[in-house]
C-alpha cells in the first residue's frame, strides 16, 4: 500500500514538472517571437554595433578631454576661467595610491576584478529592491558602466540607454585591461564644485597631490562622486564625513586595511584646505556660475518652478532640478563655453567699495574671521534687467568660495515689500496717491505707539510715513493670497502657503526675500509693471564659438502702467520728505522705500532712477539687534552712496507722470473691475500676484531707546513708534543650497523676534555661520513729524 503511494507521488511530481517545462518553452518561444517581430532585436543589435563602434574608435585622448570656459564683464574683457582639469591633473595608474583603488572599489564596485564589465546580479537586486521599495535605493552599475556613461552617454533614463550601456562596459572590458579602465575611471569620475578626477578633488579640497593624502582623506575623497551635490565638502562636510566611515568600515571588513589604520582614520578630523590658486572668493563669479548654469539648464528643456501644491511635488522638482544642476554644472567646466555676461566691473567696485567703507567701523569677526555683520546689494541696469553688480557681503581674504547672501541669503524685507504686494495691487483696484484713508485702531492688529492714530490720511501721506495700520488695512481688503501672487509673478523663490496672513504685508514672511529678487521687484515697478527675470549671463557660445544661448528677456506684465507710475511718484515723496528724508541724489530724480525689521535685525533700502535699480540689505549673519539700524541708516548710506558715484555724467531724467484721475472717478469706474479681479485672482493665484510687508514704521517699544538713534554721517532721520501684532512670524535665513523651515503661530500679542532661530550656511565649507531667524514684523522708520518714539 505505502509502495503504491509512493508510486502515484511520484507520478504526479513528474506530470507536473513536465507540464511547467511545456509552460516555460511556451513563454520563452513567445518571448523570442516578441523579440524579433517586435523590432527589438533590430534596436538591441544596432545599439550593440554602435557600443562597439564607440570603444573601437576611442584613443587615449578620449578619456583626457576637457575644454577650459571663459567668462567676460560687459565690455568684452576676461572675468575669470573655468578649467576642465582632465588634462592638467591627469594621473597615470601607477600614481594613483593603492588605498585610493581600494577604496573606491569598496564602495563603487566589490566585484569589479571579477566580472566582466557587467554585475548582472547587482542588476538583478537593484531592480528587486526598487520594486520593493519604490525608488532607487541601490545602483547596478559597475565602475565599467559609470565609466562607460561618463564618457559616451547622457543621463537619460531609458532602456536604449541602459542597454547600450551595458554593450560598451562588455566592449571595453574586451579592449582594455582592468587597470587602465579604473585609471580612466578615477581620472574622469566627478568630485563636486568643478574638480575631475582623484588629482583634480585632491588639490581642489586638500591642496596636495593625491599621493601625499592620507587614508581619511582618500575615505573622503572616493565618497563623493555617488552624489556630488549631497557630499559637497563646501556645503555639506558632516555627511561627507559619515560616507568616508563606511568606506573605511568597508576596507577593513575586505581585509584591506588593519584595524588600526582603520582606527586612526576614522577618528581624524576632516580639514578643507583649498589652494590660493583654484580660490574663487569674488561674488560675481560665483553669481555669473549660477546664472550659466541655469541657462544650460534652459536649453535641456528644464522648467523652473517657484509654486508647489504639494510636498511630494516639491521633493520631485528638488530631486530633478538637482540631478540636471550637477550635470550642465559639468559642462560649465568642461565644454569650452565662452559666457559673456552683463557685469560692469567699475560699477562692481564701486558697490563693493560703499558696502566696504560704511560698515568699516564693524571689526567683530566669527571664529572663522568672518565679518559678523555683513550686507548685500544688487544694481540692476532698467535699460535691458540684467545685472550690472552684485555684492554678497564685506570684501576679505579667503581661499575658495565665500557665501553670496545677494542671492542665497532670504531675509525679512521689513516695508520694502509693502510697494510690491499692498500699494501698487491697491492702485490697481481703485485707489490713487491721494484716496482718503483711516489711520485707526485695528482689532488683533497693528498698533500706534502710544496709542496714537493720525486719523484721516491720504495713501500718499501713509507711504512715505510706512505706516502700517493703512498697509494692513488695504492688505486686508485686497487678500493676502492675492497680494502674494504678485510675488509669485515675479519668481520669489520662497513663498509658501503660510505665508497667506496679513503679518506679510508688513514683511513677515516664513522664508524671507533675497537682494536680488527685491532689486527686480523694484525693477518691474520702474520698468511700468514689466517683469524681466533678473540674471547676469547675456549670451554662452560653445567652443566652435556658435551661439547656443542668447538670454531671451521675456517680459511679464505684472501690475498696470499707471498704478506702477503712481507708486514711483508716491515713492519719490518718501525720499523727499519721508523715512528716507536725506537720502536724494541731488538733480537726478529718484524713487526708493525703507524697511526695518523688529528688534533692527535686518535693514533694507530699495530704490530707482530711470537708469538704476539698486537694493541694499545689512544685517547680522547670525540675526540680533544692531543699535541704529535703519532702512535710512546704513543701507541708505549704501545706496545713496553706490547711485551718487554711477550717476556722475548723467543727466537727470524725470519720471513719466500717471494719468491723473480723480479719486472718485477712478473709484466709481473701478469698483466692479476691481471686485471680479480681485475674485478671479482668489481663485487663480496666479492671475494676479501679491506681496505683504510688516512695515517700516513701527517697532517694539523695547527697542525704542537704542534704536531712536541717527548714524553719524547719514543725513536721514528716523524714530520708531510700537506695533503689536497678531502673530508671531518665526523667519529664517538660509543658501541656495539649503532648506529653511519656519513656523506662523497663531498667537495674539507683541512680536517677539528673539523666540526662534534658523540656520543660513556658508558656501565655503571652511566658514560656516549659525544663524537664527528674523520676525516677521518691522518697525522703525517713522519721519520726525511723527514726534514718536
Amino acid at each position: 500500500m505505502a509502495k503504491k503511494r509512493k508510486k502515484k507521488r511520484k507520478n504526479r511530481f513528474f506530470w507536473f514538472f513536465a507540464k511547467f517545462q511545456i509552460v516555460l518553452m511556451f513563454l520563452v518561444i513567445g518571448a523570442l517571437a516578441y523579440y524579433y517581430y517586435g523590432g527589438y532585436a533590430q534596436q538591441i543589435q544596432k545599439l550593440h554595433s554602435e557600443a562597439v563602434q564607440l570603444v573601437k574608435d576611442s584613443t587615449e585622448a578620449t578619456f583626457k578631454s576637457a575644454q577650459t570656459s571663459s567668462v567676460y564683464d560687459a565690455n568684452g574683457d576676461l572675468i575669470t576661467k573655468l578649467r576642465g582639469s582632465k588634462d592638467v591633473y591627469y594621473v597615470n595608474s601607477e600614481d594613483i595610491p593603492a588605498d585610493v583603488k581600494a577604496a573606491i572599489i569598496s564602495i563603487e564596485d566589490k566585484k569589479f576584478y571579477r566580472h566582466h564589465g557587467v554585475d548582472y546580479k547587482a542588476i538583478v537586486r537593484a531592480f528587486v529592491a526598487m520594486v520593493k521599495n519604490r525608488e532607487v535605493t541601490q545602483g547596478g552599475s559597475t565602475i565599467t558602466m559609470q565609466l562607460a556613461r561618463n564618457i559616451y552617454l547622457s543621463t537619460e533614463q531609458t532602456w536604449q540607454r541602459k542597454v547600450e550601456e551595458i554593450f560598451i562596459a562588455l566592449e571595453m572590458e574586451r579592449v582594455y585591461s582592468k587597470d587602465k579602465i579604473l585609471e580612466y575611471y578615477l581620472n574622469n569620475i566627478y568630485f563636486g564644485n568643478g574638480y575631475y578626477g582623484i588629482q583634480a578633488a585632491s588639490r581642489g579640497y586638500f591642496n596636495k597631490d593625491v599621493q601625499d593624502l592620507d587614508l581619511s582623506q582618500i575615505a573622503y575623497l572616493c565618497g563623493i562622486p555617488n552624489n556630488p551635490t549631497m557630499y559637497n565638502p563646501l556645503t555639506h562636510l558632516d555627511k561627507g564625513v559619515g560616507r568616508r566611515n563606511r568606506i573605511l568600515k568597508n576596507m577593513l571588513e575586505d581585509g584591506k586595511i588593519s584595524q588600526a589604520r582603520y582606527n586612526e582614520a576614522v577618528s581624524e578630523e576632516i580639514v578643507l584646505d583649498q589652494p590660493e590658486e583654484t580660490a574663487k572668493n569674488d561674488y560675481v563669479e560665483t553669481y555669473t556660475y549660477s546664472c550659466a548654469t541655469k541657462a544650460l539648464m534652459s536649453l535641456e528643456g528644464f522648467e523652473f518652478q517657484y509654486d508647489f501644491d504639494t510636498q511630494e511635488e516639491e521633493d520631485a522638482y528638488d530631486e530633478a532640478y538637482s540631478e540636471l544642476y550637477d550635470e550642465c554644472q559639468k559642462k560649465l567646466y568642461t565644454a569650452g563655453y565662452q559666457i559673456y555676461t552683463s557685469i560692469d566691473l567699475t560699477m562692481q567696485q564701486e558697490l563693493q567699495d560703499s558696502v566696504n567703507d560704511t560698515l568699516s567701523d564693524f571689526t567683530e569677526t566669527t571664529d572663522d574671521g568672518v565679518y559678523t555683520l555683513q550686507s548685500s546689494a544688487v544694481c540692476i541696469d532698467n535699460d535691458t534687467g540684467f545685472v550690472k553688480a552684485i555684492v554678497g557681503g564685506r570684501s576679505q581674504d579667503f581661499s575658495g568660495y565665500t557665501l553670496n547672501r545677494a542671492y542665497q541669503s532670504f531675509r525679512q524685507p521689513g516695508s520694502t515689500i509693502k510697494p510690491l504686494i499692498v500699494y501698487t495691487p491697491a492702485f490697481e483696484n481703485g485707489y490713487t496717491p491721494d484716496s482718503h484713508v483711516v489711520d485707526q485702531p485695528i482689532e488683533d492688529g497693528p498698533k500706534n505707539a502710544g496709542g496714537s492714530y493720525r486719523g484721516e490720511i491720504t495713501v500718499r501721506t501713509a507711504v512715505e510715513n510706512s505706516i502700517n495700520t493703512i498697509a494692513w488695512q488695504l492688505y486686508t481688503e485686497l487678500t493676502p493670497k492675492v497680494g502674494l501672487s504678485y510675488l509669485k509673478e515675479m519668481n520669489f523663490s520662497k513663498i509658501v502657503a503660510a505665508d497667506e496672513t496679513p503679518a506679510t504685508a508688513l514683511g513677515g514672511f516664513t522664508n524671507g526675500v533675497s537682494a536680488v529678487e527685491m532689486a527686480s521687484g523694484y525693477a518691474t515697478i520702474e520698468n511700468d509693471g514689466v517683469y524681466r527675470e533678473p540674471t547676469c549671463v547675456t549670451s554662452i557660445l560653445d567652443a566652435d564659438g556658435n551661439v547656443v544661448y542668447s538670454a531671451p528677456q521675456t517680459e511679464t506684465i505684472v501690475y498696470k502702467q499707471n498704478a506702477a507710475r503712481m507708486m514711483t511718484d508716491v515713492l519719490q515723496g518718501v525720499i523727499k520728505e519721508g523715512t528716507a528724508r536725506g537720502l536724494s541724489l541731488g538733480d537726478m530724480p529718484c524713487a526708493g522705500k525703507t524697511g526695518t525689521t523688529n528688534g533692527s535685525k535686518d535693514g533694507w533700502f530699495v530704490g530707482y532712477t530711470r537708469y538704476y535699480t539698486t537694493s541694499v540689505w545689512v544685517g547680522y549673519d547670525m540675526p540680533k539687534t544692531l543699535n541704529n539700524l535703519q532702512g535710512a541708516t546704513y543701507p541708505g548710506k549704501i545706496w545713496q552712496d553706490f547711485m551718487l558715484k554711477i550717476h556722475e555724467g548723467l543727466d537727470p531724467l524725470d519720471f513719466l507722470p500717471y494719468a491723473q484721475v480723480s479719486d472718485s472717478v477712478n473709484q466709481g469706474e473701478s469698483q466692479d473691475e476691481t471686485t471680479d479681479e480681485s475674485q478671479d485672482a482668489v481663485e487663480n493665484t496666479d492671475a494676479q500676484p501679491t506681496t505683504t510687508d510688516t512695515g517700516d514704521a513701527q517697532q517694539t517699544t523695547t527697542d525704542q531707546t537704542q534704536n531712536n538713534q541717527t548714524q553719524q554721517g547719514t543725513t536721514g532721520q528716523t524714530n520708531n513708534s510700537t506695533v503689536t501684532t497678531p502673530t508671531d512670524i518665526q523667519g529664517t535665513t538660509t543658501n541656495d543650497n539649503g532648506n529653511s523651515q519656519n513656523t506662523i503661530n497663531g498667537t495674539t500679542g507683541q512680536t517677539d523676534s528673539d523666540s526662534s532661530n534658523g540656520s543660513q550656511t556658508n558656501q565655503n565649507g571652511s566658514q560656516t555661520n549659525q544663524n537664527g531667524t528674523q520676525t516677521g514684523q518691522n518697525g522703525g522708520e517713522n519721519t520726525p513729524s511723527d514726534g514718536q518714539n
